[in-house]
């Protein structure tokens, strides 16, 4: 650990200690510091999901609750990713999927400008994906948003998700099959697939 990392980890230290003692400064600080870290995870795992703000609160609820077991052992953004994770897992496996599947619903894309129309179909496309990941283990799922479209190492992955490099690595592959599976009716998801990396075999 470089001297700068270990700056990091002492300032990390001595602020949950402080905003877990019931310091309000500390504590408004640690939410900044990490609020973007928290929306980032929940917003790559659910996607455009209106329910987010109220798992931003849920997240941060069992931060503050778990403050006094924070060791320093990763960074406060990181150990927050973990916890930010559960809060995704759980939320997934509360709610049931569309009974609409959007790999069948088309939107209109009406204008003609091109940069417009690519981004048009990305959200398209992130929507289809979106709605199939909704149909897919809580687990996988989790796995592959974190590691494929949020490029995160399969190690870090496996950090962030309490789970064994072998686990992880056994989720990303069956969610990218069943992903290709889905896509096998979708060439705009297929293709996003392929953009992202996760139609590779």
């Amino acid at each position: 650990m470089g001297p700068a990392v270990s700056a990091a980890r002492v300032h990390d230290l001595a602020l949950a200690q402080r905003a877990s003692e019931g310091d309000r400064a500390a504590q408004r600080e640690l939410f900044h510091h990490l609020k973007n870290a928290v929306h980032h995870t929940l917003f790559r795992i659910l996607g455009s999901n209106r329910d987010l703000e109220d798992l931003i609160q849920d997240a941060f609820l069992e931060i503050f609750r778990a403050l006094p077991s924070f060791r320093g052992d990763s960074s406060l953004a990181r150990w927050s990713q973990t916890i930010a994770t559960r809060t995704a897992y759980l939320a997934i496996e509360r709610r049931k999927p569309a009974a609409v599947d959007l790999e069948l619903v088309e939107d209109e894309i009406v204008d003609r400008d091109p940069d417009a129309h690519r981004v048009a179909l990305a959200k398209q496309a992130a929507k289809r994906l979106y709605a199939a990941l909704d149909r897919i283990d809580a687990k996988q799922r989790v796995a592959f948003a974190l590691a494929v479209m949020d490029g995160m190492s399969l190690n870090e992955v496996a950090e962030v998700t309490e789970s064994s490099l072998v686990a992880v690595k056994t989720r990303v592959w069956r969610c990218r099959r069943e992903l290709m599976r889905r896509a096998k009716k979708d060439p705009v998801l297929a293709s996003y697939l392929v953009d992202l990396g996760g139609g590779e075999a």
